[in-house]
């Protein structure tokens, strides 16, 4: 069984039947999937996706950094609230994000740095989000020495260097998604110096599509031809790839089933 640690298949990508693409995740061999929540408008259709696959899903809570602007302490606020409720397996997807904007990058890394605290005073994990943004997101980290939850930096594309300055502050996860099965792609060159034992397996569903469905909507059941890439890269067995990734998934995030 493979686990997609990161997908957002109740996002509208997916309306009116997110059921649909839950089931062929299944019928491909994906038996778990965790929906990270991105701002207030996803959290309705997440839970709600969730309540239909309570078992099969697992569910984490947090705010995008693309989704800080004019009033993000109030929208901090109430997603705090929702966490608060409880039932979630990780804080995020959180994290800083500069490639798009720069404009609320202090912002960011106070929200980023306020999220690491509900995940450390909650002994959860965190999902980071980091796209051009891992020196802010190091810096975040430094002023948080001795309470620096574990993480697992999603959608990972960096470099040998970036794995080495990221585990200076502890033993985190790297997860990879299609990224790594692109054409020119160095991910898979980096994929030693990270390690199977390190490695998430996600999709990032409904974005990047690994080979063979590169421009098309990505979906869990997609998630196959990620495993095979990294099986490759590292020169083993896929069953071993699907038997390791799926173990540190469960101990990750806590997951039973």
């Amino acid at each position: 069984m493979l686990i997609d640690t990161h997908t957002h298949l109740y996002l509208e990508e997916f309306q009116p039947s997110p059921e649909d693409a839950v089931q062929r995740a299944f019928d491909a061999g994906v038996g778990h999937l965790v929906f990270p929540n991105v701002d207030l408008t996803t959290i309705e259709p997440m839970l709600a996706l969730h309540e239909k696959f309570p078992i099969q899903t697992s569910v984490a809570m947090g705010l995008h950094p693309t989704e800080i602007h004019e009033g993000w302490q109030n929208d901090l606020d109430k997603i705090k609230a929702v966490f608060d409720k409880g039932g979630y397996v990780a804080v995020g997807e959180v994290g800083i994000d500069l490639y798009w904007d720069k404009t609320f990058g202090k912002e960011q890394a106070e929200v980023f740095d306020a999220q690491l605290g509900w995940a450390f005073d909650t002994d959860l994990p965190v999902i980071i989000h980091c796209r051009e943004g891992l020196d802010a997101i190091l810096d975040v980290f430094e002023g948080r020495k001795g309470h620096i939850p574990q993480s697992v930096f999603h959608s990972f594309g960096g470099t040998i260097e970036d794995v080495a300055h990221i585990r200076r502050y502890g033993d985190h996860y790297f997860g990879i998604n299609g990224i790594v099965t692109f054409k020119n792609s160095r991910l898979r060159e980096v994929l030693p110096a990270i390690g199977i034992d390190r490695i998430l397996l996600e999709t990032d569903s409904p974005y990047l599509a690994p080979v063979p469905h590169r421009g098309h909507r990505n979906e869990s059941a997609f998630l196959i031809h990620t495993a095979a890439h990294v099986a490759q890269s590292l020169g083993i067995e896929i069953a071993e790839v699907e038997s390791i990734t799926t173990a540190s998934a469960r101990r990750f995030f806590g997951i039973k089933t």
